[in-house]
């Protein structure tokens, strides 16, 4: 089935001015015309916060109880025990200025994800141009500056997911892949909306989740119930 096809079948499927259950809205999506490949799941969640303004600023991390579903690359800055440590954990490059070098001379990406021990920012600072506007540039507020490299690069292998409100308020985030059970969705998906709903800023007054919906790689959006969604 052409893409063009398969699309407007898979719309022609959901009601535009509706606003769904997860569960049903997950039925509704699990129901669409399949691509050939296994498609990821999002979420996009729109939020009453003006990013702007630091204190209304919604940023976080969470493991999903049942991961994304795909393997995820992780490069650690470390040197010494530490660097053992992030080799011994799982993680598919470990280094340090030779890394850096890598990534500003040749261009090189083939990483998911970036982790650094504090004592090593001095060299992960200067990737800044490069990391940043990819979103790889490591926080401790994330959990990826830390010396608890063991437990970090476990997470990230684990499916830990990073959500940011962008510059309009919504939070994109990935929550799976379509071939999950629908029940692993769900879960997914309330454990990454708990954490949005704890991270609610003091400043923010009245309704905090605006809108909500999921889709897949290839398909139109479900519009999820906002009021079902904070219950």
């Amino acid at each position: 089935m052409a893409a063009g096809k398969r699309y407007r079948k898979a719309a022609e499927a959901v009601d535009r001015d509706k606003l769904y259950e997860l569960t049903d809205a997950l039925g509704v999506l699990k129901a669409f015309p399949s691509a050939k490949f296994d498609e990821t799941v999002e979420i996009a969640i729109n939020l009453n916060v003006d990013p702007k303004y630091a204190d209304q600023m919604v940023r976080g991390a969470i493991v999903l109880p049942h991961g994304v579903g795909k393997s995820v690359r992780v490069l650690v800055f470390a040197k010494g025990d530490k660097e053992k440590e992030a080799k011994a954990a799982g993680a598919d490059h470990v280094g340090g200025e030779e890394l850096a070098k890598k990534i500003l001379e040749d261009n090189w990406f083939e990483f998911d994800r970036v982790i650094a021990t504090p004592d090593m920012m001095g060299v992960v600072g200067r990737l800044g141009k490069a990391l940043g506007p990819r979103g790889l540039m490591p926080n401790p507020k994330l959990g990826t500056v830390t010396m608890d490299i063991q437990r970090a690069v476990e997470e990230q292998k684990a499916g830990k997911v990073e959500y940011r409100a962008d510059k309009s308020g919504i939070v994109h985030a990935i929550v799976g892949k379509k071939s999950f059970d629908a029940d692993k969705l769900a879960a997914n998906i309330r454990a990454l909306l708990d954490a949005v709903i704890k991270a609610r800023p003091t400043a923010v007054k009245g309704t905090y989740l605006k809108k909500a919906a999921i889709s897949a790689t290839m398909s139109p959006g479900v519009r999820l119930d906002p009021s079902k969604l904070a219950a």
